[in-house]
């Protein structure tokens, strides 16, 4: 199989340099005709790709343009800017938004970072100019979280170019990108591969550049984004190899850390719209003579809405000011691991949420409810598992400790940055000491506890910044009783195995009939 036919670019359309609360209003208007009244749009729920006339109409006003600096013929702005972006696409649609993540997080912020001069002059003007997709390809077949045992390699050649070989899934906007950012790791002469990695811009236009679509994959949700497995035996310029300032193994981290932080800005508008529609749902059904709004358990469901609508509130806040492209951002794994694992449960749990007030309605394939549940699964899976994220959150905090030969975790907690004033709000829950020999799976329930306290931070910061008291406090008490729910977990014992070589059970004969 070659490829998937490509949405057709539309004409350029030349836009005033107008300011950004005009440019943001604009496009909500755009996303609000495109969702609120094309009811063909809704049709995306069930069917595959995205129809034309959305990917024109969306690149009409260009949200992508807020990533591409203004002397390559882009807005430009603060990372900010795209946070909104992705803010004001998810509130509409989670896969739409996806897109515009995979574009401005994976490919043009690492290309204006990192990329030649030479490169970035012939992709970036191009890339606005013809409203041009790109993506990233880092994981395969064979190798998905252990990124750095990649088997794609890369090899100089005699006329300046290197040529690049291996296979890739999983990338979205398989079949339909112009540009790939592709990861590959250089050969030795004997043909072995290195430790480190590179990566390297193809053209898809391009002669031999192409990179062939072997299969496409009938992915369970994100069914606007095609995904698939991809052949890579490409030859590109030696300038398309992007110039990581030390390693290629942080550049790589760099860009996956603030991929990660990027993604509350999709968590945002997403969430926002889950609330604003159980909101109204709650309000306008009604059961046993009185409105869901009036039960006490609906109300602690849209509490705990709320409360993740805040802390996102917090982690956006905290991307805008500390992630930009002019700071490197590899030594911010604890962060950012804790970003994305916690907005993406908080997604996730936010569609069950949504889908139970639906109820039977609700478990329509056409149905936001729905379509929620499978549309955020994957941000669970992908860029890091949270379950692998979440044990390099403790495992990070435990070698933060032994190098200060600190034993006690909420005395550690309360020296970090990164969790000091919501660890003090704590009490004796956090007084323990690390076992620093603990199994996988109290890694990642410790992991769980101290990234939602992470997130606790940032929202007393944001509350200290002039945000809703009474907002901020529910959000500190929601998250402060699953923190210790979790650190409950954490230190109690009775670790379960699994028992092997069972037979089917037979519990038929060990009924006792009622006399």
């Amino acid at each position: 199989m070659s490829s998937l036919p490509m949405p057709s670019a539309p004409p350029v359309v030349q836009r005033a340099r107008e300011s950004f609360s005009d440019f943001v209003s604009a496009y909500r208007d755009r996303l609000t005709h495109l969702f609120g009244t094309r009811h063909d749009v809704d049709a995306t729920g069930t069917e595959r790709g995205v129809p034309p006339f959305v990917i024109q109409r969306f690149r009409d006003v260009d949200p992508l343009s807020v990533f591409v600096p203004q002397e390559y013929g882009g807005r430009g702005g603060p990372i900010g800017h795209g946070l909104t972006m992705l803010e004001e696409t998810s509130y509409h649609s989670l896969p739409l938004s996806l897109i515009v993540g995979i574009n401005g997080g994976l490919f043009l912020q690492p290309v204006v970072k990192y990329g030649t001069e030479e490169a970035k002059q012939r992709v970036l003007p191009s890339y606005v100019r013809d409203r041009k997709l790109a993506g990233l390809m880092i994981t395969e077949p064979d190798y998905g979280s252990e990124a750095l045992s990649m088997e794609t390699g890369w090899r100089a050649t005699d006329h300046d170019t290197v040529k690049i070989e291996g296979t890739k899934h999983w990338a979205g906007l398989t079949g339909w990108a112009d540009y790939w950012l592709l990861t590959a790791r250089p050969r030795t002469k004997d043909g072995g591969l290195r430790r480190d990695v590179d990566f390297f811009i193809a053209d898809q236009n391009q002669p031999g550049e192409h990179v062939d679509v072997e299969e496409l994959y009938p992915n369970l949700g994100l069914k606007m984004l095609p995904y698939g497995l991809n052949r890579v035996d490409v030859e590109v310029p030696t300038s398309s190899r992007l110039e990581p300032t030390s390693t290629g193994v942080k550049m790589m981290l760099d860009t996956l850390h603030r991929s990660r932080l990027q993604i509350p800005g999709m968590g945002m508008g997403y969430l926002r719209r889950i609330l604003d529609d159980a909101l109204v749902h709650a309000r306008e059904r009604f059961v046993g003579g009185k409105a869901l709004l009036d039960y006490d358990q609906v109300k602690a469901r849209l509490a705990r809405l709320q409360s993740f609508v805040t802390g996102t509130a917090a982690m956006c806040m905290e991307t805008a000011g500390t992630a930009g492209i002019d700071r490197d951002l590899f030594g911010d794994g604890l962060k950012a691991n804790a970003f994305k694992t916690v907005v993406t449960d908080w997604m996730q749990e936010a569609a069950q949420s949504f889908l139970q007030l639906s109820g039977a309605q609700g478990y329509r394939e056409d149905h936001r409810a729905g379509r929620a549940l499978v549309d955020s699964r994957p941000y669970q899976i992908f860029e890091g598992s949270n379950d692998i994220l979440y044990q390099q959150v403790t495992e990070s905090v435990v070698k933060a400790m032994r190098r200060l030969k600190q034993v006690d975790l909420g005395a550690y907690l309360r020296a970090e940055p990164l969790t000091a004033r919501a660890a003090s709000t704590f009490g004796e829950s956090l007084a323990f000491d690390i076992d620093w020999s603990m199994p996988q799976r109290k890694l990642v329930d410790l992991g769980k506890a101290i990234s939602r306290i992470v997130t606790m931070e940032m929202t007393i910061e944001l509350g200290e910044r002039g945000y809703s008291a009474e907002l901020v406090q529910n959000m500190l008490a929601e998250t402060r009783a699953e923190v210790r729910s979790l650190l409950e977990t954490y230190r109690s014992g009775g670790l379960t195995a699994v028992v092997e070589d069972t037979v089917a059970p037979d519990w038929l004969s060990r009924v006792r009939l009622a006399g």
